[in-house]
């Protein structure tokens, strides 16, 4: 058994690995302001990670897994903050590649500006060389799109919602621009096989091997609900995320590390099915937008 903190704890990502390690039987301990409902038998240290004052230095943990670190300034307090630890894992982000790289994105490309996450992106580099250079043996974990139980992102949900209310789906274009996915529970797993092996490679991309398109994704997801589609391809709007749930914006990232911790992952099919029965029972936590509006009132 280990001793685990996890950043967060309340919302998707974070609120499924407190709740996978858990039932792997360690001792999991959650950081926030608690807001929000806990998820049974974790330990919830209460606070604000921008002031933590002394809330962290009686402890010490074998791991930290940190899911919500956004920038620099997130890091270094919980690191200014936290008493003695073993291992550190961060889940970054893809967005840290700008899109001008040659695909698929590796690890050892330059990291940049990406002109679709902006911000988001910049500040996770910042977060990433700040840790580094604190913490060299930490772990950096870079995914694409993560999917599945718990997703309060209005992503494979909104499909699930159209495929639900017997709609016609609008599709971008010719529906042929790539997605990559990554279940949260293989992140999980990939999360396991590093602290097991703590493998040379410090910084890991991960994601499916299985590519998509927007076409075979909005398949699987009817699939999965049992509704029959009827595509209608839009061509003639500039701005795909007023009635789609992703941006415009195609990319795939080189998985050769991952792969050789976890050659094999969910099938997306799979993952899609778990997501839809979650999303069954728990959709009052899912944050939409009016894509179902704007489409009514403009097709």
């Amino acid at each position: 058994m280990k001793r685990i903190l996890v950043t967060g704890g309340t919302v998707f990502v974070s609120k499924y690995v407190a709740k996978y390690f858990k039932t792997k039987g360690h001792e999991i301990y959650v950081l926030n302001r608690g807001t929000k409902k806990q998820i049974d038998d974790v330990n919830l240290i209460c606070a604000d990670r921008g002031n933590l004052k002394d809330c962290l230095n009686k402890y010490s943990f074998d791991i930290i897994i940190d899911v919500c670190g956004y920038n620099q300034k997130d890091i270094k307090n919980l690191l200014e903050a936290v008493g003695k630890f073993k291992d550190y894992i961060f889940i970054s982000s893809s967005a840290v590649y700008p899109e001008t790289n040659q695909q698929p994105f590796s690890e050892n490309q330059k990291l940049g500006l990406n002109s679709i996450w902006g911000k988001y992106g910049t500040d996770k580099i910042e977060a990433e060389e700040y840790l580094l250079l604190r913490v060299p043996n930490a772990y950096i974990l870079r995914p694409p799109y993560l999917y599945g139980p718990m997703q309060n992102v209005y992503r494979e949900s909104f499909v699930f919602e159209c495929a639900l209310k017997n709609r016609k789906f609008y599709i971008p274009n010719d529906g042929k621009m790539k997605l990559q996915f990554f279940h949260v529970e293989d992140l999980c797993r990939v999360i396991e096989k590093i602290l097991e092996s703590h493998p040379d490679e410090h910084v890991l991309n991960v994601g499916n091997k299985e590519i998509v398109d927007i076409n075979t994704f909005v398949e699987l997801c009817y699939k999965v609900v049992g509704a029959p589609l009827e595509k209608v391809y839009v061509t003639n709007h500039d701005n795909q995320r007023d009635y789609f749930s992703f941006y415009n914006y195609e990319y795939v990232l080189d998985i050769t590390r991952q792969s050789k911790l976890l050659p094999e992952q969910k099938k997306l099919f799979e993952g899609l099915k778990e997501s839809y029965e979650w999303f069954r029972n728990n959709s009052d936590e899912v944050v939409k937008k009016d894509y179902i509006k704007f489409i009514e009132q403009n097709f």
